[in-house]
């Protein structure tokens, strides 16, 4: 399986198309977001991972997301078991608890069974007001 697309968004909503397509729609993408109060504070952002799965391929593999602090030390992890029918595609949404010490940038690297990372800064910026 292959990571198509990883990003930090508000909500997720899906909807069919004609001929049985299925539209994925994808609201509030961010890179970054002001904290709600100084830090350190504790953020839970929704992670949606796009994949993708070959016809020859079983469909089954495991989503590994590892979140680091600008040092490259994990801060959080998230590993979940997941199916996409062999020719289709699918999604994993990933919600993490990420405590930011400081303001900065908290990525999130994603792989499928240790393969090839997908990496998704997440920057913090102070309140505003």
């Amino acid at each position: 399986m292959q990571i198509l697309s990883a990003t930090f968004v508000e909500n997720i909503e899906l909807r069919s198309a004609p001929g049985g397509a299925t539209r994925i729609d994808l609201t509030g993408v961010l890179f970054s977001l002001a904290a709600p109060s100084p830090p350190p504070v504790t953020i839970a952002p929704h992670l949606v991972v796009l994949v993708r799965c070959r016809p020859e391929e079983t469909g089954f593999a495991a989503l590994e997301v590892v979140f680091k602090d600008p040092a490259g030390e994990q801060v959080a992890k998230n590993v979940q078991p997941f199916q996409v029918e062999p020719g289709k595609f699918g999604y994993r949404l990933v919600k993490g608890e990420l405590t930011f010490e400081d303001y900065g940038t908290i990525e999130a690297h994603c792989n499928i069974d240790g393969g090839p990372e997908t990496v998704v800064p997440l920057t913090l910026l102070p309140p505003v007001g």
